[in-house]
């Protein structure tokens, strides 16, 4: 069973398309990051699986139950924005609220619990009105995963938290995967999404240009690998002979006694590079090969 299908999704506003015939899968327990520049039309497409808007055309199914549907909505969790936060509740009866809304009753020692997950267990009796922009963060993914849901919804989950704060919310985000639950985030942390993330679709002027594991997107995006070889000095009567090779092997040769750099178009390349040294009785001590990093691929689009 898929977590998330969609097929040929579209939502216009009057003759404005935000999300243009978006088909995509996201299989059940997945880290699915979704990326996109501010405007792409991400939140437009998650509030179409989340029943806040309707799409004009197209289709979905979330669970492999058909949506629009109310009945799915107690097996999904949505981080909700904190400007929708009560202030005069304290956390423990956002919790409390939020799980009977889905139709699952909560104790206090469930939301307890919740709350020790992301790091609050400390701040369950105060007022929200009272609480830091950090902290409603925490409580949001809290009120998201409060009746346990086989699918999660995160918005930004780490945007304004500290350095350990982020960290104690990756894990969380790494165990509701080992449990077998689907997290579907967004973020604009790429470092993040590349860390925590199996699979990433990134999204662009209401579509999408391309999705895959990082390896299968690095593959894709891949166009120029550097290597850089730290070696023993080249016999002098095998320096020119070498040479001569690394001129037919890549481009942007740069070399010293104990270094050599070199830009090459396949993973292939490196693997002849190595040979070619050591057939030239050259020692090589170690290989640091620069990969396009998320952030390159996604300023790529």
């Amino acid at each position: 069973m898929k977590a998330i299908e969609t097929n040929m999704l579209n939502k216009t506003y009057g003759s404005t398309p935000v999300v243009n015939g978006i088909s995509l899968v996201v299989e059940r327990g997945e880290i699915f990051g979704f990326l996109g520049r501010n405007g792409a039309g991400k939140s437009t497409f998650i509030n179409m699986l989340t029943g806040i808007t309707h799409p004009t055309s197209g289709s979905f199914s979330l669970l492999g139950v058909d949506g629009p549907n109310e009945r799915i909505k107690k097996h999904i969790g949505v981080m909700p924005d904190y400007s929708t936060l009560f202030n005069s509740m304290s956390a423990m009866k956002h919790l409390k609220f939020l799980s009977a809304l889905s139709g699952k009753s909560v104790s206090e020692t469930e939301c307890q619990h919740v709350l020790k997950l992301v790091g609050l267990e400390n701040e369950g009796k105060k007022k929200v009105s009272k609480f830091s922009f950090g902290m409603k963060k925490k409580l949001g993914i809290a009120q998201a995963i409060i009746h346990n849901p086989s699918l999660v919804f995160l918005d930004e989950p780490t945007s304004g938290l500290d350095a350990e704060s982020a960290l104690h919310i990756h894990k969380l985000i790494g165990s509701l995967k080992q449990q077998g639950k689907t997290v579907f985030m967004t973020s604009h942390n790429l470092d993040e999404v590349e860390k925590i993330c199996t699979t990433i679709a990134i999204m662009k002027d209401g579509g999408i240009v391309k999705s895959g594991t990082m390896d299968e997107l690095r593959a894709y995006y891949r166009s120029a690998i550097t290597v850089q070889l730290k070696h023993d000095p080249i016999p002098t009567g095998e320096a020119q002979k070498l040479y001569a090779w690394l001129e037919t092997a890549g481009t942007e040769i740069q070399q010293t006694a104990s270094f050599t750099t070199i830009t090459v178009d396949s993973e292939q390349k490196i693997a002849e590079l190595i040979r070619a040294f050591t057939n030239c009785h050259v020692n090589i001590f170690r290989v640091e090969v620069n990969e396009p990093s998320l952030e390159e691929m996604f300023l790529a689009e």
